[in-house]
């Protein structure tokens, strides 16, 4: 099991990380989303000890990572964003250097190695040199390097970059075929891909967790309100009449026409499913249907929404400060504390006094 409780990093007054607190366990794969600069790189830095943290702990299976690293780091494995191979060892001859710094006792490593390149279908590629290899078989040997010595935590920073789609969808394969043995953590760009293979997702934004939840959840907790597409033949006035006279319709939005066939955008008022009475109210009039669809939510668009808002929310907070601020410099400035000029400083009389007496 993996906690982080209340994480921070700060580079001088830039704050990296702020207050992160999070929990993974085993047989699950985690993703961790956030826009650039969001602190997904600090975060599994500091995770993997590779760089301290200003505050808070991370404990891996128990092991604090910054008191008892060498415990901590033996139960993870890390496959950074660029693969660390050595291109002119062969896969075979790769791992096994790996093992021994990993000090995997000397009777265990053939039987690992071969059964880590039969997890990540490097078999018949073992005794090829690595910078032969194409990139996705050479994101595979990163990934068989993270599993030498067994470890239950993975922790892999963009490791579709630059794969095609085949390749992409070959290598989630693999997380998921190994996932049960594993707390495997991701992070990526790709919304999709996060959305297809992870059982749980953690964004943040400007260094702080804003949403944490299954990916299930997400994508039903968050939608609020359920759209559907309908394509219908009839007269555009009356269709967008009678659909926004519908109490279960919040909104309905024309996108086009084209032979004589319409479509709209509806929106109901809450998660309730409309596509029944959007139904019964077009064929009332004699309009027929050629299509509706139920539109879902993606994460991309749950993404951006929060993210967004977060941004919003923070500038807000941001201009709110800059605001007392300014009304304190500005109050400051209004009313300064002048000293009484009819009173004389009792220096500069005295000196005056000696300069009369010395005329």
């Amino acid at each position: 099991m993996i906690t982080l409780s209340h994480l921070t990093k700060k580079y001088g007054d830039k704050v990296a990380v702020k207050d992160l607190s999070l929990s993974m366990e085993k047989g699950k794969i985690y993703g961790l989303l956030g826009p650039n600069g969001a602190g997904k790189s600090t975060t599994m830095n500091m995770m993997t000890g590779y760089i301290g943290a200003t505050s808070g702990e991370v404990k891996i299976n128990g092991y604090d990572i910054f008191t008892n690293s060498k415990k901590a780091k033996a139960q993870i494995g890390y496959l950074p964003e660029i693969p660390p191979v050595y291109p002119d060892m062969t896969v075979r001859e790769y791992l096994t250097f790996v093992a021994n710094l990993k000090k995997v006792p000397r009777k265990q490593r053939t039987q690992m190695i071969d059964k880590i390149c039969e997890q990540t279908g490097l078999t018949l590629e073992q005794y090829r040199l690595i910078r032969k290899l194409s990139k996705g078989y050479r994101q595979r040997v990163g990934l068989a390097q993270a599993l030498i010595g067994n470890p239950e935590v993975l922790i892999l920073d963009e490791p579709t970059v630059g794969l095609d789609p085949i390749q992409i969808k070959e290598f989630n394969q693999l997380l998921l075929d190994i996932k049960e043995d594993h707390i495997i953590l991701i992070s990526s760009h790709i919304l999709s891909e996060i959305q297809e293979i992870c059982d749980y997702i953690f964004m943040i934004a400007h260094g702080r967790l804003v949403l944490s939840d299954s990916t299930l959840s997400i994508t039903s907790q968050f939608t609020g309100s359920k759209k559907v597409s309908v394509s219908v033949k009839g007269e555009k006035e009356d269709m967008l009449l009678a659909l926004q006279a519908l109490p279960c319709v919040s909104e309905v939005s024309f996108e086009g026409e084209q032979k004589g066939v319409c479509k709209f955008i509806i929106t109901s008022v809450d998660m309730h499913d409309i596509r029944e009475e959007v139904s019964n109210v077009l064929g009332s009039m004699n309009c027929p249907i050629f299509e509706m669809q139920l539109l879902e939510q993606s994460l991309e668009d749950i993404f951006m929404d929060k993210v967004f808002h977060f941004e919003e929310t923070q500038e807000d907070d941001e201009t709110e400060v800059e605001n007392i601020v300014d009304q304190k410099t500005d109050k400051k400035h209004r009313f300064p504390r002048f000293k009484n000029p009819f009173k004389k400083n009792k220096k500069i009389k005295k000196f005056n006094e000696e300069t009369e007496v010395e005329e």
